[in-house]
């Protein structure tokens, strides 16, 4: 498997230096050259399918010859070694959990592939390796759990002074060692262009060992199909795909669910689930695609203005907009609707949604209503104690405290402030060498 630029400008290159890079030296996103589609009978066995086979199945052509089948198998054991249960809320409805992983938070599968891929690889090049992250509140806790004392690898991330939550904030600034916090006076869309800024620099990229571990990167984005393949094995009307709503936000995990679905997953209709940051509910109105500054809502993990990987959608559906408007739907969702729904669900089903969980229940059950005959899953991106400031209030309730969070709760947080400054990152990452 090859992968080109979706700008265009840069030679073809396997799985291993589209991990490794990031991006593309003409700043475009990689794309893969062909998407494997599976033959149908995959899907009627797929239920008596180990998970671990599933995902071998699923991930392996994308990686083709640049890992090693037995060192691929080891990856995802250990990538997929948590539960990812669909639960039943009522005949209609089901979530979806992606948070039973180490960090509590759907970021765990690509970050836990991709540091073991990037882990591999490095072994082969006698130079530190410089992981280099925006977050706006999961990824930096994944990874930062995923690189955690990875030898010869130095983690540096990114995120917004007091846009994070306390426990996104103590997950990623409590470690130590090889993993650097730099709290940014700015917004998550200020982290992100940072970031952009140093692939986008030839001197520093010669300097460094530098890639990324942001949804931009293929290695953190191809894995979460996983989730999508492996609820469908759980989904037990397989005569009636279900319609899949998935909180969105850089659009990486929604877009991994329609590249399953291009692969062959059967699959209803998709949502885009968004807050007040409704850059694609727009675009999907008018066609005009107009980034917008960032709002901070409480469900701040989707706050952002500019979403990376929705120009991967457009390539999946080559740009043809009324195809993709027939697969997708997006709907933007406000605090005021979300907290409602906390508390509603609460009451209903004694089941605890996070803020993105939120979001995502409330526009399936805006798209169900008016196609009543269907049935859906809502992905439930993180365990709601990560938002327990948010939560607990609504549902007038203490959410237990996993095992994940109370180890570091009591930490001390360790972070370095900076403004957004594109000089002093260069300067903090050159001194990593």
């Amino acid at each position: 498997m090859h992968y080109y630029s979706l700008n265009r400008q840069s030679p073809p290159v396997d799985f291993k230096e589209a991990a490794i890079h990031g991006q593309a030296p003409d700043k475009g996103l990689y794309f893969p050259e062909h998407i494997p589609v599976f033959d149908s009978s995959f899907f009627h066995g797929i239920e008596k399918m180990d998970d671990d086979e599933i995902a071998y199945q699923v991930i392996q052509p994308y990686v083709g010859e640049s890992v090693p089948d037995n060192v691929l198998k080891k990856i995802i054991s250990e990538t997929i070694n948590f539960p990812i249960p669909l639960v039943k809320l009522n005949e209609k409805v089901y979530s979806l959990e992606m948070f039973h992983g180490p960090t509590l938070a759907f970021k765990d599968v690509g970050a836990r592939f991709m540091s073991r891929c990037l882990g591999y690889f490095s072994r082969e090049r006698n130079q530190k390796l410089v992981v280099l992250v925006a977050t706006s509140g999961d990824t930096g806790g994944a990874v930062a759990n995923g690189f955690y004392g990875v030898n010869g690898v130095e983690v540096v991330i990114l995120y917004p002074s007091g846009k994070v939550s306390s426990v996104q904030e103590k997950q990623l600034t409590t470690l130590g060692k090889n993993i650097h916090a730099l709290e940014v006076n700015g917004n998550f869309d200020n982290c992100q262009q940072l970031v952009k800024q140093a692939f986008g620099e030839p001197e520093l990229n010669k300097k460094l060992f530098l890639t990324s571990a942001n949804s931009i990167n293929i290695a953190r984005w191809l894995p979460q199909q996983l989730y999508y393949f492996l609820a469908y094995k759980q989904w037990l009307d397989k005569k009636h795909p279900p319609v899949i709503s998935v909180p969105s936000g850089n659009f990486g995990n929604i877009c991994a669910a329609i590249l399953a679905h291009a692969s062959g997953l059967p699959v209803q209709h998709f949502i885009a689930a968004c807050n007040v940051n409704d850059v694609v509910p727009e675009f999907l109105k008018s066609g005009d695609y107009q980034p917008k500054k960032t709002i901070a809502t409480i469900s701040n993990a989707m706050d952002v203005g500019d979403p990376n990987n929705f120009i991967r959608i457009l390539e999946i559906f080559e740009e043809d907009i009324s195809e993709l408007r027939r697969i997708l739907s997006a709907y933007s969702i406000t605090d005021d609707e979300t907290r409602a729904t906390i508390k509603k669900i609460y009451k209903q089903y004694h089941y605890i949604l996070d803020p993105h969980g939120a979001v995502g229940y409330l526009c399936l059950e805006r798209f169900l209503k008016k196609n009543r005959e269907l049935k859906g899953i809502f992905v439930e991106t993180a365990h709601p104690v990560k938002f327990y400031d948010v939560v607990e209030p609504l549902i007038e309730a203490k959410i237990p405290l996993p095992a994940a969070v109370e180890n570091v709760i009591d930490k001390s947080k360790v972070s370095t402030k900076m403004d957004v400054d594109y000089g002093y990152l260069r300067n903090f990452l050159l001194q990593l060498k």
